[in-house]
């Protein structure tokens, strides 16, 4: 007698249900829905990298929280889902770019590092003894232009111009779709950004609570300070409100 009903097809990452589905990838998928959201914007001279780290109490340092990494001088990544899985992709992706230099003297390129972290996670959704990564990555670079790549759990990956990963995702992709522009520049990259986080955070933003880095031709990888970002969500204060109206209205 053949199992019956979804439960039998969910016991083992191997076995594919009879509509083609693999359940273990798609519990993986929703561990990142649950994530708190990271977002990546393209724009003139770079690519930016924001979360917004969601701080629950107080007693929480917001430094022990880190959500981007940077990979090499010129690659970054921001996680959301599982960390502690992350933390292993990125362990992973560290050794690629270094192998890299090493191997052809030169720095590894967005879409080469992608790929290979993508092979490692599709290999977890296709052995026994193991489970998929619950993880999204989103993995921003700069070769001759930036570039922007999203992850899923299965080792699928997609470029983008803007995207957003994690809680909201659908909510933050909107507020792009209506914003983004083709050349945009530095500034109006990070206003797009923290009016995104603002769309799905669930109170106001504090400037100490949200991570972001710039990758730019130049200056390669460098993390935006809290005052600057302080600076940009005071020139967005009258914008970042507007929000609350709008779903007290809904309501």
């Amino acid at each position: 007698m053949y199992p019956q009903g979804p439960s039998a097809y969910d016991r083992a990452i191997t076995v594919f249900s009879p509509d083609g589905r693999l359940f273990q990838v798609e519990y993986a998928r929703e561990a990142v829905k649950r994530g708190t959201p990271a977002i990546g914007i393209t724009y003139q001279n770079g690519v930016l990298l924001a979360v917004d780290k969601n701080v629950a109490t107080p007693l929480i340092i917001p430094k022990s929280i880190e959500k981007i990494f940077q990979i090499d001088e010129h690659i970054a990544v921001a996680t959301s889902g599982l960390v502690a899985d992350a933390r292993r992709l990125i362990e992973e992706a560290r050794v690629m770019a270094q192998r890299n230099r090493i191997a052809y003297n030169e720095p590894i390129s967005v879409g080469k590092l992608t790929k290979q972290l993508c092979d490692l996670k599709q290999a977890y959704t296709q052995y026994g003894g193991a489970r998929p990564f619950g993880t999204a990555l989103l993995i921003a670079g700069l070769n001759k232009e930036p570039h922007l790549f999203e992850t899923d759990p299965s080792g699928a990956f997609t470029e983008y111009t803007a995207t957003s990963i994690g809680m909201g995702k659908r909510d933050v992709e909107s507020v792009f779709e209506e914003r983004y522009k083709e050349g945009m520049g530095r500034q109006e990259a990070i206003n797009m950004a923290l009016i995104g986080l603002n769309s799905v955070s669930e109170g106001k933003l504090k400037k100490e609570n949200i991570d972001m880095i710039l990758i730019e031709a130049g200056q390669k990888f460098r993390k935006v300070t809290p005052n600057e970002i302080g600076d940009s969500l005071n020139g967005l204060k009258k914008e970042l409100q507007a929000k609350p109206k709008k779903q007290k209205e809904e309501e």
